[in-house]
């Protein structure tokens, strides 16, 4: 819950709770808010990694410049499109953090900001949007490389109208998180994208999108004032409406292996190297301690994982 007490100690709670899961790096998510709070939030990132907080790998601002239209779970009173100085906080704290990844919708953000954000070091994410396929090219070709939880809050692949699924589809380039959970995407589904994805350059990887009740027993929460509900592997808001994911990266490996007949060498691949190499993240195993520091123990069932090193 960064959005709660946007500081390092949350980051550093976040990251000990993933780590206990068997997420080594993670970048820790601020989903849309008020331009204070999310600035507030880059600040929190740059001191985290200052502070050298273990397991921290950047941040990931998803929203608020996303589409009142395909908004999901977010604030529609939040959203709103990216002016001037929130492009320069962006840019300035991308220089100071490990890696800034920011999902951005084409409804609320130009090609000349995506390309401004590449330029300072930014991950541009395309999601929460509604934007026909050509569009979604376009900012492609603006320096987008990435598109945030495939399928769920975007603009769908129609037979005549693409959108931004079958803009990952088609666009080699475009690597996609994916929410492996057998709820926010039918296997088929994911099965029919993963084919289409493994040519490459761009892959699809798994993301855990989990709110802050992940490693827990609680039954429910509070996200912004507003009651988060658990049951049966669903975290909804009162209406219905997904709320981020009850899920952690190695079910999210187990549902990828298991319903979606992916190879278990590809599923670690889409769970380590492919998401690392989008943050330009290397682990170089040559050096001593370096392979018990970054690798974990799964259980040859895939229930569970833990870290080599406490």
């Amino acid at each position: 819950m960064l959005g709660d007490a946007p500081n390092v100690e949350t980051i550093r709670k976040i990251c000990a709770a993933h780590r206990s899961l068997g997420a080594t790096t993670i970048l820790p998510t601020l989903i849309t808010d008020t331009a204070e709070k999310t600035r507030a939030t880059l600040e929190a990132g740059i001191a985290a990694h200052e502070a050298g907080v273990r397991g921290f790998g950047g941040l990931h601002l998803e929203g608020p410049h996303l589409s009142v239209d395909r908004k999901g779970a977010h604030d529609a009173n939040l959203i709103r499109a990216m002016d001037d100085s929130d492009l320069a906080a962006i840019c300035t704290a991308a220089v100071r953090l490990p890696k800034l990844k920011v999902t951005v919708a084409a409804e609320s953000v130009t090609p000349e900001q995506v390309t401004r954000m590449v330029e300072a070091g930014v991950l541009v994410s395309l999601g929460h949007t509604d934007a026909p396929f050509d569009i979604c090219v376009d900012y492609v070709r603006a320096g987008a490389r990435c598109a945030t939880h495939l399928f769920n809050a975007m603009s769908q692949l129609g037979n005549r109208a693409p959108g931004l699924v079958g803009a990952v589809l088609d666009t080699a380039e475009l690597s996609a998180g994916v929410i492996a959970d057998g709820i926010h995407v039918h296997p088929a589904s994911l099965r029919a994208a993963w084919q289409a994805k493994r040519r490459g350059p761009g892959h699809l990887f798994l993301v855990s999108d989990a709110m802050a009740v992940a490693g827990t027993e609680d039954r429910e929460f509070l996200l912004e004032g507003r009651r988060i509900t658990r049951s049966d592997g669903r975290l909804c808001l009162s209406d219905g409406t997904l709320a981020g994911a009850d899920l952690d990266l190695t079910t999210a490996l187990r549902v990828l292996v298991s319903q979606c007949d992916v190879p278990l060498a590809e599923g670690l691949e889409a769970a380590t190297s492919v998401p690392a190499a989008l943050i330009g993240k290397s682990v170089d195993l040559t050096q001593p301690g370096q392979k018990q520091v970054d690798m974990i123990r799964i259980k040859p069932d895939l229930s569970a994982a833990a870290p080599v090193l406490p």
